[in-house]
């Protein structure tokens, strides 16, 4: 008799069930024991790990077997250490249905039912039960595939709880794992803990002193998700300013943050014995990042910085030193919110929907229009370093803003300027807004307007169009850039809580985009 059981696997981000094959045989010579179904060298060494934890969690392990254990579908290749667990209940299950004269000692009960099971786990020589990467993206795709109970390790049990409809069960050793399954009732299952997605933000906005005109740009790009661009003399809280970020921003769905978490788990970047992320992410690589560091890839494709940033921010201090071939890879996954990496082994997409916010000094050495220092830097130079930024590239900001130096009396000053929950409140009313907005159309925010819907939604009268043209035609914008002016009076005027664009809205929207025009000089 074979024995079946349901386990997962990821493919990119996303999970996909596998189901456990396992097949018995007696023989005369010295047993074999071998892995079928495309496993990689993790899962072909669970065969050593499965034998000595079924040994040492005394179970029955004879060798004058042949074991064969297929995983399929078989034409996808399998990774990681995750089958362990279920290989060695179904061997042990296979043992005790197929081997007769066993000894007294080492008979067992065996499970009645397991199709209603998805097990995940690593095994631990001496038969402990250790958490595995991805177990979020699993656990997803165990339940679409119709499975009511997850059996994972207690180190994965917080992460897998928070998918709905699956009753988690947590263990920590082969020998418990075999009593949850003989008696599902006698074991309580985990449940989602709602205080384990809390957590105090470490900075706020009300830290910043002075910079109202950069600290309201932000205000802005977290009402509508807008990209950003600062340039300014080192000092001058850009970097600041950034990482304050993500406490302005509006909260995430719980679609948003069971997307994201998904990424993170795949990537080994939730924190083991968490939930859901609690906060939007946000990822700052540095300017030596690769191509493939950025966007996802590698012999095993794998997910990016990009993809990392899903629902969140990208932050790429010192824009300009990054290699130009980088940077420009950065402009379809911007407009379509999608990646996607081929390679000869195949193609994946990556969802990569971000804000992009963008920090540079105005020269090589920092210091242009700086009042307290003088700026060296030759005229060729200032044009070398700020041609590293295409003019493709530099369309794709909403806004692009010059943020001063701070004034030193300031730094003496107490902070005059608001806290995050009080910015973050108005953000999340005018985000609110958006969605009533455009719940029939399927946009999350005003960033994602194109096309007919963004006519339809930012309507300006004969005289703001004048107005709008003017703009572009003075600082030489591009068509692309009109329409991200239009986006961010969308958002202005959101902000107010006004459905009607007022010509104020759309001067502020033009103003913060004119700095473009000196970086194109």
């Amino acid at each position: 008799m074979i024995s079946r059981l349901h386990s997962a696997a990821v493919l990119g981000i996303r999970g996909y069930e596998v189901q456990v094959e396992v097949d018995v045989q007696k023989v005369e010579e010295t047993g074999r024991f071998s892995v079928v179904g495309l496993p990689d060298t993790a899962v072909r060494e669970s065969v050593q790990r499965v034998t000595a934890a079924l040994q040492n969690s005394h179970f029955f392990c004879p060798g004058q077997l042949l074991v064969t254990v297929n995983l399929a579908p078989a034409d996808v290749k399998k990774q990681g250490p995750g089958f362990d667990l279920p290989i060695a209940l179904g061997l042990e299950m296979a043992i005790q249905h197929n081997y007769s004269g066993l000894p007294e000692a080492f008979v067992r009960r065996v499970p009645a039912d397991v199709s209603e099971w998805c097990i995940i786990g690593e095994l631990a020589l001496d038969g402990a039960v250790r958490g595995v990467r991805g177990v979020l993206p699993q656990a997803v795709a165990a339940r679409e595939a119709g499975r009511r109970f997850l059996m994972v390790a207690a180190e994965n049990a917080a992460e897998a709880s928070v998918v709905e409809g699956m009753q988690v069960y947590a263990v920590e050793s082969l020998s418990e794992a075999w009593q949850v399954l003989l008696d599902r009732e006698q074991h309580a299952p985990v449940l989602p803990d709602p205080a384990a997605a809390a957590s105090a933000a470490e900075v706020d906005f009300d830290e910043i002193k002075g910079q109202p005109y950069a600290r309201r740009a932000m205000e802005i790009a977290a009402a509508g998700g807008h990209n950003l661009l600062m340039s300014g003399t080192p000092g001058s809280g850009k970097s600041m300013l950034a990482s304050r970020l993500p406490t302005i921003l509006p909260p995430m769905t719980h679609e948003e943050a069971l997307e994201a978490s998904q990424i993170h788990s795949v990537c080994g970047l939730l924190p083991m014995g968490g939930g859901l992320l609690s906060r939007r992410p946000f990822r700052a690589p540095h300017h030596t990042i690769s191509d493939v560091g950025l966007m996802g890839g590698g012999s095993t494709i794998s997910p990016g910085e990009i993809t990392l940033a899903h629902h969140g921010v990208l932050f790429l201090d010192e824009f300009p030193e990054y290699s130009r071939r980088t940077l420009e890879t950065l402009r379809q996954p911007l407009e379509s919110g999608v990646v996607t990496i081929s390679r000869a082994s195949g193609s994946m997409d990556f969802p990569c929907q971000f804000m992009l916010v963008a920090a540079m000094n105005p020269c090589p050495c920092g210091y242009m229009g700086d009042p307290r220092h003088s700026c060296r830097c030759r005229p060729a130079d200032v044009e070398r370093y700020r041609r590293k930024i295409s003019g493709p590239m530099l369309d794709r900001f909403d806004m692009v803003i010059e943020v001063p130096a701070v004034d030193p009396a300031s730094l003496l000053s107490k902070p005059d300027g608001e806290s995050s929950a009080a910015i973050r409140a108005r953000v999340t009313a005018a985000r609110r807004l958006q969605q009533a907005r455009y719940a029939e159309v399927g946009i999350t925010c005003n960033a994602r307007l194109t096309g007919k819907w963004l006519r339809r939604f930012c309507p300006l009268s004969e005289a703001q169009q004048a107005l709008l043209l003017a703009a572009v035609e003075q600082f030489g914008l591009s068509a692309r850039a009109f329409d991200r002016i239009l986006r961010v009076t969308r958002t202005i005027a959101d902000l107010a809580g006004r459905e009607t664009i007022a010509d104020h809205d759309l001067l502020e929207a033009i103003q913060l985009r004119q700095y473009e025009s000196q970086l194109r000089q």
